[in-house]
């Protein structure tokens, strides 16, 4: 349950943490890829020069999960540049992301409303183990922070219904001026502002941006290769991307999170 891959990293410095948000600990929108990549090969099946729907399918899906992890824009952008290779006068990023997010939220909308009503315990949308995971690290004085590629307001207001709010110093998430944020503008500034040396930083997350940031930064990466589907066991694909981002440790989830906990704090 837990894949060590760089056994010489330094342990038991850890003072900050950042946590990604889908996939890491939520499992509330597990599923966007069904809906993102179907709507994607819709608009360019619609442009003059388009290839049969099975090569735009894969075209489709290797660029998102490329772009996975990052702001849902980036993907958007991408997005208009294919139409317009195929002969077709693309629409602004951001009009593509905002039909994206009114088709995914009509998928995901009664998962929220069951939360906020009670009808759904908040662990059963939550990878395996998160919870406990997060009172490991308070317990042992760690700061911890929250950082998404999903639009800002949904992040923080999945965070509260999933009622995990309080163990975070800040949320953040993706803007409609996509500069001003990214996770690796956001490692850096915790860095810098709280002088820490790269083994007192570790990031977790399912996707290869936060951890290859936070190696960027001499941090340890946790890969988290969460099977969001079935709620346990490994994503193959997820592990093998994990690794080539960096990670120095991969795990399914957050069930051995005593185990995670004593290994990062050398106890």
């Amino acid at each position: 349950m837990l894949e060590i891959i760089h056994p010489d990293i330094i342990r038991g410095r850890i003072r900050h943490a950042l946590f990604d948000f889908d996939g890491t600990l939520s499992l509330i929108r597990e599923g966007w890829q069904g809906v993102m990549i179907p709507l994607m090969v819709e608009w360019l099946l619609d442009t003059p020069d388009h290839e049969d729907e099975a090569a735009i399918t894969a075209v489709v899906a290797e660029f998102v999960t490329r772009l996975t992890g990052k702001q849902t824009i980036y993907q958007m952008i991408q997005l208009a540049d294919e139409v317009a290779k195929r002969g077709g006068a693309p629409r602004d990023p951001l009009e593509y992301k905002r039909i994206y997010l009114d088709r995914l939220w009509a998928r995901i909308q009664h998962r929220v409303a069951d939360l906020k009503a009670g009808r759904i315990p908040p662990d059963e949308l939550m990878v395996p183990g998160g919870r406990a995971m997060l009172d490991a690290l308070a317990t042992r004085g760690v700061r911890c922070y929250l950082a998404s590629g999903t639009d800002e307001p949904y992040v923080l207001d999945e965070a509260a219904a999933l009622q995990i709010t309080p163990y975070f110093a800040g949320i953040y998430g993706a803007r409609d001026d996509y500069k001003s944020f990214s996770k690796k503008l956001l490692i850096e500034r915790i860095i810098a502002e709280n002088h820490l040396a790269g083994p007192e930083f570790v990031a977790f997350g399912d996707g290869f941006v936060e951890i290859e940031d936070s190696k960027h930064v001499g941090g340890i990466a946790v890969g988290v290769a969460s099977d969001e589907v079935n709620r346990t066991g490994i994503d193959a694909w997820k592990r093998n991307r994990l690794i080539a981002a960096g990670a120095d440790l991969i795990v399914p989830d957050f069930r051995e999170h005593a185990a995670l906990a004593a290994y990062l704090f050398a106890e």
